[in-house]
């Protein structure tokens, strides 16, 4: 098995840092799909199969399956498991966290050996108790998390940009995160399996907590829709492209809602791969 951090290198190297935002609402599926389980199970491989071949991961928004109960997350399962198969990375974006029994039980639940996820997205609200139990599943079965750090959306300097001393919220996690992920870095990489999410919308932030996280892998949230453009992302990555991975959602997967939805995917996720290849 590959430790995570090698394995996501060398398939954004390989391929793009594009990662595709799997968020299936049922009522925004394009025509001729239905707004049930069935169509969102049809419309997921249906991006998954125009963008495997430039993406190098899929991140399958859990919210958007629980919708649907448990015929949703039946799905969920099957989708994470047919972008296994696909060659891509698996990340859920859960943002799960607990303590104690309960938090083992989440990490055990998604960070299974035998799970089709690669990686889970974690929020570190309450400490490096909430975050413990992920990284034991991390190192036993090669997986990864992303942290939340500095989130994309707007309200999100409202905790974490309150001073504390003389840093703010998320700097101060950021060196957390980076001191947690130490103990656990690549084989071909000096990057770890504990990463962080740091949003495209606040590039000034995000250039200054890569110099904070040198060791983290980045998913960044926030290009396209929310207004993150190829420059903004590019303070994320390190030496030679490495180092982040780029989320997209509904600039991809709704470039169109007509029958030409999947060409329309596949074209959209070209040209994000190419935009920021330009700009990198």
């Amino acid at each position: 098995m590959t430790h995570f951090a090698d394995a996501i290198t060398a398939a954004a190297l390989a391929k793009s840092p594009v990662c595709v935002g799997l968020d299936p609402h049922p009522d925004k599926l394009p025509e001729g799909l239905s707004a049930d389980a069935a169509g969102v199970k049809e419309f997921c491989e249906g991006i998954i199969d125009a963008t495997a071949s430039v993406a190098c991961a899929v991140k399958p928004q859990l919210a958007y399956f629980e919708l649907l109960g448990w015929e949703g997350m039946k799905v969920f399962w099957e989708i994470c498991d047919y972008a296994k198969k696909k060659g891509l990375i698996v990340i859920a974006d859960g943002k799960r966290n607990d303590i104690g029994p309960t938090c083992a039980a989440y990490a055990d639940a998604y960070l299974h050996e035998l799970s089709p996820i690669d990686a889970l997205t974690v929020s570190p609200y309450l400490g490096s108790d909430g975050v413990t139990p992920f990284i034991e599943r991390c190192d036993k079965n090669n997986k990864g998390i992303f942290v939340l750090v500095k989130t994309s959306n707007d309200s999100s300097g409202e905790l974490q940009d309150l001073p504390t001393g003389d840093e703010a919220v998320h700097e101060h996690l950021a060196q957390l995160v980076d001191s947690w992920g130490l103990a656990h870095l690549g084989k071909t990489v000096d990057l770890s399996s504990v990463g962080a999410v740091v949003g495209a919308t606040y590039p000034e932030e995000l250039k200054y907590l890569r110099t904070l996280m040198p060791h983290a892998l980045f998913l960044i949230p926030g290009y396209g829709a929310q207004g993150g453009t190829a420059k903004d992302v590019s303070h994320g990555f390190l030496e030679g492209g490495k180092g982040a991975i780029v989320a997209a959602s509904r600039s991809i997967i709704y470039a169109s809602k007509g029958k030409d939805w999947k060409e329309a995917a596949g074209k959209a996720a070209t040209k994000m791969a190419e935009d920021i290849e330009k700009n990198s």
